[in-house]
């Protein structure tokens, strides 16, 4: 932290002994203590990070302004992602390497043509799973059946195959989880069940299957190229970027995608099963511009106006990624404090997301919060589910997309009833879990 230069105000924060990991775990998680930290200590709270030493919170949009140009994340943070990388931690490349890699990414990512091309394959894989619903027995656990889906939905759209199955689908999550849980792990000084040799094993055994999956791929890939701007594997081919730093673009994108695309718009059932009356409104927007169709077709989403609120809203209340972090490149100032340069500045999503000041009543449900009146009313940073400045996520229009239709397929054929006696407790597992699952009964719509 820079020193009192006479005009500038310390920034208060809990007393700073050891690393905090004793304090974010008796709090529940990252989570819930970036929350209990803002609610006790104001918008600009200075805590104890593990792998960041001390870190300096600010959940103001207003004040996040400030640090909205760094394109630095701290590298002791992300390291847990180095294993899944071989071209260097694409996490925490540097500025001048990043932003031509990012501007090729957003070609594509971010590109009508590359959403209309793989729509129909998208529909098709959500249709499957609906019948897969419509078919079973009993409550459904919706964040593990949509992680599956996204994860499938994101393995069509990166390696222009997708998982041959739902099996697969499962192999590849629970693949990624035996490396990513290994390394948090050791990041965070853990017990976790086991030997140390043990998890480090399964861990490798874990990371030689996703590097081959996607190496087949690849391999299988160089002579079906497409060239209409929707291929993800062809652009950063012609971009000249190599081998391995495509191969580890396609791990991260699903890595990023499978999670939180599934996880946001399984939160986003769980408050329409609460909310009825939205349910409703929902279903009837639907019937009205989708009429005796079952499927959207692109254009269409443009039109479900209040089904994309319901979202937004969704991901104000539960951020799939309910944190962020930068570190500053060079001295700056953050309303009354002074913050020099290398420290880490934490992103508090969720506690953005909850600020009074901009998100009146902030525990209510309230999709009106997203019309066009009240976002021109609100600061540009006071709603960031994808982050915010030159590091925030490539895929977020891709995500919209994908949450877009995958609700509008499943509430067009059912309703979602929460199972008798199931709690839902969010939990931090890489995003913003439940504990048990969320799970829901389901009944066909007429």
């Amino acid at each position: 932290m820079k020193p009192d230069d006479g005009n500038s105000t310390p920034i208060p924060g809990p007393p700073c002994a050891g690393d905090g990991l004793t304090e974010i775990v008796a709090a529940g998680g990252l989570h819930n203590y970036q929350l209990k930290l803002h609610d006790e200590y104001g918008l600009v709270v200075q805590f104890r990070l593990p792998g960041a030493e001390t870190a300096v919170s600010v959940a103001d949009p207003v004040l996040l302004e400030a640090t909205a140009t760094i394109d630095k994340r701290p590298e002791k943070l992300f390291e847990f992602l180095a294993p899944l990388q071989e071209s260097g931690n694409l996490q925490t490349i540097p500025a001048a390497e990043h932003t031509p890699w990012r501007r090729v990414l957003l070609s594509v990512l971010a590109g009508r043509p590359s959403h209309e091309a793989h729509f129909g394959q998208f529909a098709t894989l959500v249709g499957e799973l609906a019948d897969q619903w419509a078919a079973a027995q009993g409550p459904i656990a919706l964040q593990q059946n949509l992680s599956s889906l996204s994860l499938r939905m994101i393995c069509a759209y990166a390696l222009g195959s997708g998982a041959d199955s739902p099996e697969q689908a499962g192999q590849i999550v629970s693949a990624f989880e035996d490396v990513l849980t290994e390394q948090l792990a050791r990041l965070y000084q853990v017990e976790m069940p086991g030997t140390e040799e043990e998890r480090r094993d399964r861990a490798q055994q874990a990371l030689t299957y996703l590097r081959t999956t996607v190496d087949n791929v690849l391999t299988a890939h160089r002579d079906e190229q497409q060239s209409d701007g929707s291929d993800l594997i062809a652009a950063l081919a012609a971009a000249g970027q190599p081998a391995a730093r495509i191969r580890d673009t396609v791990l991260m994108t699903m890595l990023a995608a499978h999670h939180t695309t599934g996880v946001a718009v399984s939160w986003t059932l769980y408050l329409l099963a609460q909310h009825p009356e939205a349910a409703d409104r929902v279903a009837e927007e639907l019937d009205r511009v989708l009429g005796h169709r079952a499927v959207p077709d692109y254009p269409d989403l443009k039109n479900l106006t209040y089904l994309t609120r319901v979202l937004k809203e969704s991901m104000r209340l539960y951020p799939p990624g309910p944190y962020g972090a930068r570190e500053a490149t060079e001295d700056l100032r953050i309303g009354d404090h002074a913050v020099s340069a290398g420290t880490t500045i934490f992103y508090p999503i969720w506690a953005v997301h909850m600020n009074a000041e901009y998100w009146p009543e902030p525990d209510v449900f309230n999709p009106e919060r997203f019309t066009a009146a009240e976002t021109a009313n609100r600061p540009r940073l006071a709603y960031i589910p994808f982050g915010l400045g030159p590091r925030s996520c490539e895929g977020a229009s891709l995500a919209m997309v994908e949450a877009e239709l995958m609700l509008a397929i499943l509430l067009r054929r059912f309703r979602f009833e929460l199972a008798a006696d199931h709690e839902v407790i969010p939990i931090e597992r890489f995003v913003l879990w439940a504990a048990d699952d969320i799970r829901m009964n389901l009944t066909p719509r007429q």
